[in-house]
């Protein structure tokens, strides 16, 4: 990638601009072609068809194999499919790796077996057990048999550690150095790289069975005489390491504490046995953020945005049943008071707006909790004087704005009395929302759930059939 995108990812937009403009004129020139009565039609419409597909061709070969990504997330599944035949064979594996895992699924599935086998051998073990899971048993056995013994050894080691361990995140691409050499010597032998692997910052000194000594900089290596040892210049002190089955929360969180660009891994008995870089803890981040988007939007993975209606309907139906249940129950609690509803119709004009302060206090709250989780700033053991907390901020907004809501009700309506139930109806369920706000996260942390999946969907369940259930029910008793 050229230095002008790299100052300038937003380039990316300019690139799809570009190859949608390209593919439609294609297709604009082909239809005109098409409908031409003229001689050799066949041989016309084959060379305007080749000169398009060269420029598009031309195009891609141009981008970084993550734009390219990008563009095929955003084409409709045909153009998708027809951009990935133009795309030289030796990017495929680089480019399955950047692509969301639904546009990944689309893209193997059209592939022949001696393609994906070619685009596997491409990669490196850490990348290939990313690649792994969706691809058939029978490649991954036909590349692993082709690796050598020391790939084979790293391909079952990355591919045995679960998926948010930092073993699944770790690289096995770096270099390492031993304490006894000169400084010189480590430069020498830097110089035989053809390149350094990506985001070195640092060596790592090892001893002769690969024990872990220290970190030697590459600000050090530079700045100091080349005569000295590396044991003259190297950290062996507060080094920062993980070990492969460490949370990759807590590495992530490390990461960003101590403005790291890349760590060693070890084993039990500290040896090295592979890295971890920024670039990695990035991806996880941002795979972790999209979950949890998605999580709290109910949905269960993420959507290829031009999958088939059935697949999109898989993924979405299991939080529209429980938000059809829920929203029945909220109609039957309105119903158990069309009386009282019949009798003053200033009730059907307010109790939406009870529910809806309650839905937005309450996802306020289940979204702190779920961070300060993902943190992991929150254990069990502060559940109680979380909800000591959420209650008192709770019952201070309903208060304040319940009271402030009142006076407004009592000005409109000229009923001091449904001003008050206004008031003690928004307070109600502001503590409701709290309370449901810590509890839901907290409790599915307990019972080994993701705090995150379908918090929002269950506290605007609850905040609207507690809401319109609190507020209708104080109407009733202190007004009819």
């Amino acid at each position: 990638m050229n230095t002008e995108q790299e100052l300038h990812p937003d380039d990316v937009q300019q690139h799809l601009r570009e190859v949608q403009a390209l593919l439609a004129r294609q297709k604009v020139a082909e239809d005109l072609v098409h409908r031409q009565d003229m001689p050799r039609h066949e041989l016309v419409e084959n060379l305007v068809h080749k000169q398009h597909e060269a420029a598009l061709r031309n195009k891609l070969d141009t981008l970084h194999s993550a734009d390219v990504a990008y563009i095929l997330e955003a084409l409709p599944l045909e153009e998708r499919l027809y951009v990935w035949d133009l795309v030289k064979a030796e990017r495929d594996g680089d480019i399955l790796l950047e692509v969301s895992d639904a546009v990944r699924e689309s893209l193997i599935e059209t592939m022949e077996p001696h393609e994906l086998k070619a685009a596997a051998e491409t990669l490196d073990a850490d990348e290939l057990a990313d690649l792994a899971p969706d691809l058939p048993p029978e490649i991954i056995q036909d590349v692993y048999q082709s690796l050598d013994t020391e790939g084979r050894e790293q391909l079952r080691a990355a591919m045995s550690y679960p998926e948010d361990s930092v073993g699944a995140l770790m690289d096995f691409d770096m270099v390492t150095v031993r304490e006894n050499v000169t400084l010189e010597v480590v430069l020498r032998y830097l110089r035989r790289f053809e390149e350094l692997p990506d985001h070195t910052d640092k060596l790592f000194v090892i001893d002769r069975d690969e024990h872990l000594m220290g970190i030697l900089s590459l600000e050090s290596l530079l700045i100091n005489d080349p005569e000295k040892e590396v044991s003259e210049v190297m950290r062996d002190e507060t080094v920062i390491s993980f070990s492969p089955d460490d949370p990759a929360d807590d590495a992530a969180q490390a990461f960003e504490r101590y403005d790291l660009v890349s760590a060693p891994v070890v084993d039990r008995q500290k040896r090295v046995i592979g890295r971890v870089t920024v670039a990695d803890v990035v991806d996880f981040i941002r795979e972790e953020s999209e979950a949890e988007i998605l999580s709290h939007a109910g949905l269960r993975e993420e959507e290829d945005i031009f999958a088939s209606v059935w697949d999109s309907v898989k993924n979405r139906w299991a939080w529209l049943a429980v938000n059809l249940v829920t929203a029945f129950i909220a109609s039957r609690v309105i119903g158990a008071f069309e009386g009282s509803i019949e009798r003053l119709v200033a009730l059907a004009a307010l109790m939406p707006i009870v529910a809806g302060i309650g839905g937005n206090s309450g996802n306020q709250t289940i979204t702190m909790i779920v961070r300060a989780i993902a943190m992991g700033q929150v254990k069990q053991s502060a559940m109680q004087r979380l909800l000591k907390k959420e209650l008192g901020v709770a019952l201070f907004n309903g208060v304040v704005w319940g009271g402030l809501l009142g006076v407004l009700t009592w000005w409109l309506y000229g009923s001091a009395s449904l001003g008050m139930v206004m008031t003690a109806a928004m307070t109600l369920n502001l503590l409701l929302a709290a309370f449901a706000g810590v509890t839901i996260p907290m409790l599915r942390q307990r019972l080994g759930g993701d705090p995150a999946i379908g918090g929002s969907v269950m506290i605007t369940a609850l905040t609207d059939s507690g809401g319109f259930f609190i507020f209708l029910g104080l109407a009733t008793l202190f007004l009819l």
